[in-house]
């Protein structure tokens, strides 16, 4: 099967199409359910303490939080509610990755079995291979959580810093960029392609996986598509992969 390149929005609308696949919706389920439950906490958790802490820090003692709060307020407000959810949703998402990691790996399976159509040789499922791969997939989302957490401090250093009126802009970017790694990882990882390798080959197209990593945060924040993210994006993802990335395998 041919494949023409696409954009990254068509790359994750390819992958909301794919999920709804006879033999590709099978793996859904159980990925979409962990998703599900886990941004209804995120969401719950955001509501319940974000205005709490906002009253907070408007009754700060500060001198300076203070004239910041009273001038600049109209746009504080906003970048605070942006800055809260993404920080909040993309470690209820992190989290909810590495629950599904085993699950997503078969998704991104089943996706390039369908996209590579009679290339692909077809084997079926074992369970026992499936649990004795989930160590190696455990093991996989560490190395990627590792790689995350001293850049992630690096980002939210900034917001105690002069520079945190675009801290939030930042921290999106960088995420967005984690998001595009963790997504088109699934494929890379199904074959075995170690850790490092992946980087080097991501940042070969990097503009690629920016972009489709700016789509999936951004679909994120949306209530009730973000149910679906997870899933479509292991689906734009292998995608992706398979366009992009896949001739290089053979």
């Amino acid at each position: 099967m041919q494949h023409s390149s696409l954009s990254s929005v068509q790359y994750l609308s390819k992958g909301f199409s794919l999920i709804w696949k006879p033999k590709i919706r099978t793996f859904v389920f159980i990925p979409l359910l962990i998703n599900l439950l886990l941004l209804t906490i995120a969401t719950i958790y955001a509501f319940e303490n974000l205005s709490s802490w906002y009253n907070s820090l408007q009754q700060s003692d500060s001198s300076i939080i203070q004239w910041v709060m009273e001038w600049l307020d109209w746009l504080i407000w906003p970048l605070v509610v942006i800055c809260v959810f993404i920080v909040i949703f993309f470690i209820f998402a992190f989290i909810a990755n590495w629950i599904a990691a085993p699950f997503n790996g078969l998704l991104s399976e089943a996706v390039e079995k369908y996209l590579a159509n009679d290339q692909f040789i077809d084997k079926p499922f074992n369970f026992s291979e499936f649990f004795n791969d989930i160590p190696r997939l455990l093991k996989r989302e560490w190395k990627k959580f590792l790689y995350y957490l001293p850049r992630a401090l690096g980002c939210l250093i900034l917001f105690l810093t002069p520079l945190a009126i675009v801290a939030p802009f930042i921290w999106f970017f960088f995420n967005a960029w984690m998001a595009g790694i963790q997504y088109i990882d699934y494929p890379m990882d199904n074959h075995k392609i170690s850790f490092s390798q992946m980087l080097k080959e991501i940042r070969q197209q990097r503009g690629s996986t920016f972009g489709f990593g700016t789509i999936v945060m951004l679909l994120t924040m949306i209530p009730v598509v973000n149910i679906l993210v997870m899933p479509a994006a292991v689906a734009g993802g292998t995608a992706l992969w398979f366009d992009k990335f896949h001739h290089k395998q053979h």
